[in-house]
């Protein structure tokens, strides 16, 4: 067995974004030598989630996807956007000041409850079974980073595990940990 632990950074917006991972992560799954296994794509960030959906063809003015604009809204009706202090119980005083005072975090960038709860009810991450060297997504599957934050834009950190049979030593693949 063969683990390969890869990485990648994505630029968020300050608005709901979705970034369609699935072509880099089966470039991940071609650099292990994959031939049977899974891939784990994870997201550290506790405002983001990583899903498999269906590629939706129309997008709004902002290039988003339709079905991810009917997912956002849908969750706005289960955890409706923070729009101010006391909305929520958290952020609470206590933590908006230790954030400002440890993290140098802006007061309103705690204003973020929606996203943490909305990251929950998705889930941080998906495994997906590789088959013959391929990705088993089903006939429309796509692999979609989300970022529900809204409050400011942000740098972000994917990272996709292979476990798998069959591969490359770690001496073959760049930036591998087997």
């Amino acid at each position: 067995m063969r683990i390969l632990h890869e990485q990648t950074q994505i630029r968020s917006e300050a608005r709901p974004t979705f970034h369609d991972m699935t072509d880099y992560v089966a470039g991940v799954v071609r650099a292990a030598g994959a031939v049977s296994g899974i891939a784990l794509i994870y997201s550290q960030h506790t405002t983001c989630s990583v899903m498999v959906q269906e590629q939706s063809d129309d997008t709004d003015y902002y290039g988003e996807q339709y079905l991810m604009r009917d997912l956002v809204n849908t969750l706005a009706k289960i955890a409706p956007t923070c729009e101010n202090e006391g909305q929520y119980l958290h952020p609470g005083s206590k933590h908006i000041e230790i954030a400002a005072r440890e993290r140098s975090e802006e007061p309103f960038w705690s204003l973020n409850t929606d996203a943490h709860l909305r990251s929950v009810l998705m889930g941080r991450s998906v495994t997906v079974p590789v088959v013959d060297g391929e990705l088993v997504l089903g006939e429309f599957g796509r692999i979609y980073f989300a970022d529900f934050d809204q409050v400011r834009a942000r740098e972000r950190t994917v990272r996709v595990t292979v476990i798998c049979e069959g591969g490359r030593t770690a001496y073959e693949t760049e930036n591998a940990v087997f």
